[in-house]
C-alpha cells in the first residue's frame, strides 16, 4: 500500500512534548506526568491514566467568583498521548525561569514542573468581561492553542488589543483596561468591543486572528 499520507502523517519519534503537526500536540510519557485541558485527548498508546486535577483552594475560589478558570486533567504513565483543540494551531513556549500570562481559553497543555495561578487584570471589572488569566512561572514547556495564525507584537509603547483576541503576553507588562469613548463603537472583533486590554512597558503580546470560539447556547 502506498500513499503520501504515510509519510506526511506518520507520528514523530521525539521525546517529551512536541508538535506532531501544526494542529496537534504529541507527548511521550516515560513514567512521568503532565497537565492538559480536559477533553483535549484525541488518541493515545500505552499505559496512560487520565485524572481530574483540582485547582487548589485559592484557584478554586477565584474560578468560582469569576466564572473563569482552567479545567485540567493530569496525564500520567508510560505511552504516547495526542492532544488537539478543535483544529486550532498549536505553538510551544519554553519558560526558562521566567513567566508568561496566557488566556485560559488558549492553554492546551503544560509540563508539571511549572507553577500556575489565576490572575486578575488590574482595573478590569465584570463589565469588561471578567479578565482573568493564567500566569505560568518556572522552567518548562507550555502548549498554546490559537484560533487562526497569531501575530507577536513587540510592546515598547502603549498597546491595545481586543480582550477576546489576546492569547498571551509578557507578565512583566503593566496591564489595564481601556474603554472606547463611545460604548457602542464597533472597534474590536470580539463581543466586548467597548473595552480593550491595555499594555505598557517592554515585552510582547500574542494576538490570534479571531475573537475566540462562539459562545455556547444556553441549556434550556
Amino acid at each position: 500500500m502506498r500513499s503520501s499520507l504515510f509519510d506526511e502523517a506518520a507520528e514523530n519519534d521525539r521525546p517529551g512534548m512536541s508538535l506532531q503537526n501544526r494542529k496537534m500536540l504529541r507527548v511521550r510519557l516515560e513514567g512521568g506526568e503532565f497537565h492538559a485541558r480536559q477533553g483535549s485527548m484525541v488518541a493515545y498508546q500505552g499505559q496512560v491514566d487520565f485524572a481530574y486535577k483540582g485547582a487548589g483552594v485559592k484557584r478554586f475560589l477565584k474560578k468560582a467568583f469569576t466564572g473563569e478558570g482552567l479545567s485540567l486533567m493530569t496525564v500520567s504513565g508510560a505511552g504516547d498521548v495526542f492532544l488537539a483543540r478543535d483544529a486550532w494551531d498549536v505553538h510551544l513556549v519554553d519558560l526558562e525561569d521566567d513567566a508568561i500570562t496566557v488566556n485560559a481559553e488558549n492553554v492546551l497543555a503544560f509540563e508539571s514542573g511549572l507553577d500556575w495561578d489565576v490572575s486578575r487584570v488590574e482595573g478590569a471589572g465584570m463589565a469588561a468581561g471578567g479578565l482573568f488569566n493564567t500566569v505560568f512561572t518556572g522552567r518548562g514547556r507550555i502548549a498554546v492553542a490559537c484560533l487562526g495564525a497569531p501575530v507577536l507584537i513587540g510592546v515598547d509603547r502603549p498597546t491595545y488589543a481586543d480582550t477576546q483576541s489576546v492569547v498571551a503576553w509578557s507578565t512583566s507588562l503593566r496591564t489595564g483596561v481601556r474603554r472606547t469613548a463611545k460604548a457602542g463603537a464597533l472597534v474590536g472583533r470580539g463581543s466586548g468591543e467597548a473595552f480593550q486590554l491595555a499594555f505598557e512597558g517592554e515585552g510582547f503580546v500574542l494576538v490570534q486572528a479571531s475573537e475566540g470560539p462562539p459562545p455556547q447556547p444556553a441549556q434550556g
